[in-house]
């Protein structure tokens, strides 16, 4: 073998290696998964899910659940809970939507089941919930600058009471 294909290999080698090492996370305590994704995040709830949305949970609130879905390129938080509708109306206002919340009349129903998770049937799959979304970074809220998504479902339960359905990513 010349010594300039000698040179190629070890060129080669070195740059396959250079690949190999670049597509690792450098997280040494990383843990390789075999199950597919998406999978839930053990022991991530409503504080998690909150905190990434910048959502304070309201005082009062009951049957306040969340959990985080991890998915290959970006997770899922869903936060939840039962406020009166005059605080769950403040919360769609805070995220600065374009539109304020409308009902939800769409015949598309998306085949995720993220509300399940909590035991709670998918917002979108309930009869007139209310309905705004944003894109965070679209309105300029550097709260959620890290916010691409943010959707919020509004149930009202009586003429006093809502439930809230959060969904970011």
């Amino acid at each position: 073998m010349s010594t300039r294909h000698k040179h190629w290999s070890v060129l080669a080698a070195l740059f396959s290696a250079l690949l190999i090492a670049s597509c690792s996370t450098g997280d040494p305590g990383r843990v390789t998964r075999n199950d597919p994704y998406p999978y839930w995040k053990k022991g991530a709830g409503a504080a998690e899910a909150a905190s990434f949305m910048k959502i304070q949970i309201p005082e009062g609130a009951s049957e306040v659940k969340g959990a985080v879905q991890v998915n290959p390129q970006e997770d899922s938080y869903i936060l939840t809970f039962r406020t009166d509708r005059t605080t769950a109306a403040q919360i769609a206002k805070d995220l600065r939507s374009e539109d304020p919340p409308a009902p939800w009349k769409s015949s598309f129903s998306p085949k995720r089941e993220l509300f399940r998770h909590l035991g709670l049937a998918e917002p979108q799959t309930l009869k007139g919930p209310l309905r705004a979304s944003v894109c965070p970074p679209c309105v300029e809220d550097d709260r959620r600058r890290k916010v691409a998504w943010m959707e919020i479902y509004i149930e009202n339960l009586s003429s006093e009471h809502a439930r809230v359905y959060l969904h970011a990513f």
